[in-house]
């Protein structure tokens, strides 16, 4: 029997101690049954009496608590508890001494943070903000450049553009600023009033395949002020931008000042191109960004590509630093100049050129179909009449293909190992059945790097994550859905190069020297 803790029931424990015997007394004694006993063994039974109800009334509320318990513990945010602070400020459950636990009376809530929605693409969730669309006012006597296209800005004078306003009310506004030789027509004004990138990062991070000096000249290309415009001497009706962005009182022109090659809208595959070589890790591309200026092709978005004056000079015909024929070429491909450090002999007819680069060109150029490299031609395909060796009537000339010249073959001066891959338009109409694999010719090796991103299922998700970057493109191919259709042509092409490199038992070697 254990004593009783609270006053209460020490009371309740003593006069039950005194009635109890004195009931049994009265009740087995021979003695007689006195009034005063009768009075007291009655009080003892209704005390008693009043013991045992409240007993049975208190084990019955019990049994209610506990049903009702799991039910309300189920939701607890239903019922409100306006004493109880919620942001964890109450202290948990105090241990004793003997190693159990004393809860206190209070209630412990969790409050569960809201699960956002994942988005699609890792890091492209663009954060709200609210429009505000600033429209520009015009200065007194500036003057807008009249001319659709670009003839107009070559007929005022032979350099840089004239300065002059080039936006249109309520668009992007951009400011010429005056070069060697150009008259001005009024002060220069309206520099840009969205200070929003064209090329868009909205995760901690920028794509692990783009580099900082990636990002940092693909922001220049899309968002630097046009200082300048002048025409280049080819015929593909290209125009150099000249930007803002260089030595403070620099003379304007491409060197001091950082420049773009404007391209026509047709040449839009050049963007792609970029980011493809950046994610099979090549890296022989020059960053190359969309640009919208309504000055230019009314507005349209054109490619603009980085302009690297540390490149080598170029001959006028092939636009190549090393002439080289078909021919001569696959000689080369037999010498594997300069593979595994070793130096070739005077007599292999070897170029500076490392043999593996011949590889990620070949590789490369089959991804987006780019034949004015290898086959200027048009010898490994059926050619369309808009292609530029059937304008150019080089058709016909497939009959003595070792003599053809190859083009675009382009080295650095301080770096002439490696390749610069330049005029990367590619093609995503080409049918499965018109592939050009004459490109593939005399290629036993390929790059393992380039063929590990194939292989994986990662192509399409990196594709995305990289080309949602450039806002201008983005738009301009009609958004997601038309992206999915370009990411579609390219890996069915990556499957039919993987058969390729199985079926002619070619090597997959690392080629990061």
């Amino acid at each position: 029997m254990t004593c009783p803790d609270k006053p209460g029931q020490l009371i309740n424990w003593f006069i039950c101690s005194l009635c109890v015997p004195r009931v049994r007394k009265l009740w087995s004694s021979r003695r007689p049954r006195t009034r005063r006993n009768l009075l007291l063994g009655t009080a003892c039974a209704i005390y008693l009496g009043f013991l045992v109800s409240q007993v049975g009334r208190a084990s019955l509320q019990h049994g209610h608590a506990a049903e009702k318990g799991p039910h309300r513990s189920r939701d607890p945010a239903e019922a409100s508890f306006p004493e109880i602070p919620l942001d964890g400020t109450l202290a948990p459950p105090e241990s004793q001494g003997n190693g159990s636990t004393l809860q206190p009376n209070v209630v412990y809530i969790t409050l569960r943070s809201k699960r956002s929605k994942p988005a699609n693409i890792r890091g492209t969730v663009k954060p709200k903000r609210r429009k505000k669309h600033a429209v520009a006012s015009a200065a007194p006597g500036q003057e807008a450049l009249v001319g659709p296209s670009l003839q107009a800005a070559d007929a005022v004078a032979p350099g840089y553009a004239q300065g002059a306003n080039l936006a249109k009310m309520g668009e992007r506004p951009w400011r010429l600023v005056r070069g060697p030789g150009v008259r001005a027509r009024g002060p220069d004004f309206l520099q840009p009033s969205s200070r929003e990138s064209n090329i868009r990062i909205y995760s901690e991070s920028a794509p692990s395949w783009l580099s900082k000096d990636d990002i940092r000249r693909m922001r220049l290309l899309a968002d630097s002020t046009v200082a300048g415009l002048r025409p280049v001497s080819s015929k593909s009706g290209a125009r150099l931008l000249v930007l803002e962005g260089g030595a403070p009182g620099a003379v304007l022109r491409c060197g001091p000042s950082p420049c773009g090659l404007l391209k026509q809208p047709l040449d839009m595959s050049e963007v792609f191109a970029f980011h493809l070589d950046r994610i099979l890790g090549l890296n022989r591309t020059l960053p190359s960004v969309s640009r919208k200026a309504e000055f230019i092709q009314d507005g349209r978005p054109c490619p603009i590509i980085l302009w690297d004056a540390s490149l080598s000079p170029a001959s006028n015909d092939t636009h190549s630093s090393v002439k080289l024929t078909w021919g001569t070429y696959q000689q080369l491909l037999k010498q594997k100049c300069w593979q595994n450090g070793r130096v070739p002999k005077p007599e292999s007819g070897c170029t500076e050129i490392h043999h593996h680069e011949w590889s990620k060109m070949a590789l490369f150029d089959f991804l987006l179909q780019i034949y004015n490299r290898l086959d200027t031609n048009c010898c490994g395909f059926r050619p369309r009449k808009e292609d530029a060796c059937v304008q150019n009537g080089l058709r016909p000339k497939c009959d003595n293909q070792g003599s053809a010249a190859l083009a675009h073959i382009i080295q650095r001066k301080h770096d002439p190992r490696h390749l610069v891959f330049i005029d990367n338009k590619g093609f995503f109409d080409r049918s499965e059945d018109n592939l050009n694999f004459k490109l593939l010719e005399g290629i036993k090796e390929f790059p393992a790097s380039a063929v590990s991103v194939l292989k994986s299922q990662h192509l399409r998700q990196k594709l995305l994550q990289s080309l949602f970057l450039d806002k201008v493109y983005w738009e301009s191919q009609g958004g997601r859905q038309g992206i999915e259709k370009l990411i579609d042509v390219i890996e069915h092409r990556a499957k039919i190069l993987i058969t390729y490199i199985n079926a002619h038992g070619a090597k997959v070697l690392p080629m990061n020297e």
